[in-house]
This record gives C-alpha cells, sequence and structure tokens, in this order.
C-alpha cells in the first residue's frame, strides 16, 4: 500500500506563507549587505536635507524603503474603501496600483540625476544595440532591469488589457524612450542609449512573468450574468 499516495496536498495558506518568509527573509538578507551605504545617507535624509540625501542613489534607496510602511497604509485604505462598495479583487487592484508607483518612480528618479558636467557636456546617444551593454557591469546590467520591473509586475495585475508579455514589453520600451529622450533634451551629462531601452523593457516583461498567475482577467472580475426570463407563451382565449 502506498501511504504517500494518501497524503493530503500542503495547503495553500501555508504555501504562501512560506513564500512570504522567503521573501522577507530575502529582503532582510540584501538589507544587511547594503546597509553600510544607506546608513551614510542617513543622517542627511533625517534633517532634510536635500543634497546628500534625494541627489544620491543611497539616500533614494532608504528613503524608498522608508516610504514602505505609508505605501501599505495606502494599500489597506484602498482596498477597504473598494470593498465597502463592492468592488471585485479590491486588495489586488490596490496593491498593484500603490506598487506600479512605489516601485517605479524612485528608479526613474535616478536615471534622471544629473552629471557633474549637466548643461554643460553636450548630450550624447548611442544608437548601436549591445555597444554599450558590455560596459554596463553586473551593477548596472541589474539596475536597469529594475527600473521598469514594478511597472511590469504589477501592470498586468490591475488593468487586463496589459495582461500580455508583448504589451509589457512595448510598455516599457516606450517608457525607456521617454526617460533617454528626457535625458538627451535636458542635457544630464548621461548617454542616451539603446541599450538602456532594451534592458528596461527585457526588465519589464521577465517580471510581468513572474506575475502572470495574477493577472487580471475579464472573465474574471465580471460580474455574473444574470439568466433572461423566458417569454410565457400567450394563452388562447
Amino acid at each position: 500500500m502506498n501511504h504517500d499516495a494518501s497524503r493530503p496536498a500542503p495547503p495553500r495558506r501555508t504555501r504562501r506563507f512560506v513564500l512570504v518568509g522567503l521573501a522577507v527573509l530575502g529582503v532582510a538578507g540584501a538589507l544587511f549587505v547594503v546597509r553600510g551605504p544607506l546608513m551614510m545617507a542617513a543622517p542627511r535624509c533625517v534633517a532634510g536635507q536635500w543634497h546628500g540625501c534625494l541627489d544620491t542613489f543611497n539616500g533614494v534607496v532608504l528613503m524608498t524603503l522608508v516610504a514602505v510602511p505609508p505605501s501599505l497604509l495606502v494599500v489597506w485604505a484602498l482596498a477597504r474603501r473598494r470593498r465597502a462598495v463592492g468592488v471585485a479583487a479590491a486588495w489586488r487592484m490596490s496593491l498593484a496600483e500603490v506598487g506600479m508607483v512605489h516601485g517605479t518612480v524612485p528608479f526613474v528618479w535616478m536615471t534622471m540625476m544629473p552629471g557633474g558636467g549637466a548643461g554643460v557636456v553636450p548630450a550624447r546617444v548611442s544608437l548601436v544595440p549591445l555597444r554599450d551593454l558590455v560596459t554596463m557591469g553586473t551593477l548596472g546590467i541589474v539596475g536597469n532591469l529594475l527600473v521598469f520591473a514594478s511597472l511590469g509586475f504589477f501592470a498586468p495585475m490591475r488593468y487586463a488589457a496589459l495582461a500580455s508579455v508583448p504589451r509589457i514589453l512595448a510598455l516599457g520600451a516606450g517608457c525607456s524612450v521617454l526617460v533617454e529622450t528626457a535625458q538627451y533634451v535636458l542635457q544630464l551629462d548621461r548617454v542616451s542609449s539603446v541599450d538602456d531601452v532594451l534592458v528596461n523593457a527585457s526588465g519589464a516583461a521577465l517580471a510581468a512573468l513572474a506575475s502572470r498567475r495574477w493577472w487580471r482577467r475579464d472573465t474574471a472580475d465580471a460580474p455574473p450574468e444574470q439568466p433572461r426570463p423566458e417569454p410565457v407563451p400567450a394563452r388562447a382565449g
């Protein structure tokens, strides 16, 4: 007799707790590794000083982490309001909206930080694919993958029209083109590169694949159709 076949599968709630626990441990480990650079920007951020906080990568990352509890509070408030009026998937919609903003704005902010020669050095463009990719380094590639990763992860969860990898890829590429164009027009002493667009769009598409099981579907969120009453045959008088 096979006793293993009669064992029930682990409940879905247990798997969720395990995944959340692993995610928390991963985030805690990452914070432990980068705690030194983040603490360097902490005094200026706490003092509310622009220079040394919001104009540095460490300061922006630190403020993004500090803003997590307020963002979760906004998610809770939006979900509670939607549930009060009977909106389906209220938590998913609220989390997706806040997640898109919270996870995208800081990275876009960092890409728009001016360099030392901003306004003086002529704008530079690199239109040869894969030429700049070899000079980005691991940190540069990972950073570019994360720029629109939150957008790619949460957008299909919120909008059924974007529940497609090609559409998210196009969305990420379009947003990246806007950022690279702004860097060129504003002369931020940055190179507007086609490789940035390719990596940004790829990061959005990969993040979309990671959230595929939670994508919004029109059929799942649409209210059930009410059966139409059958016509009553007329009686002969």
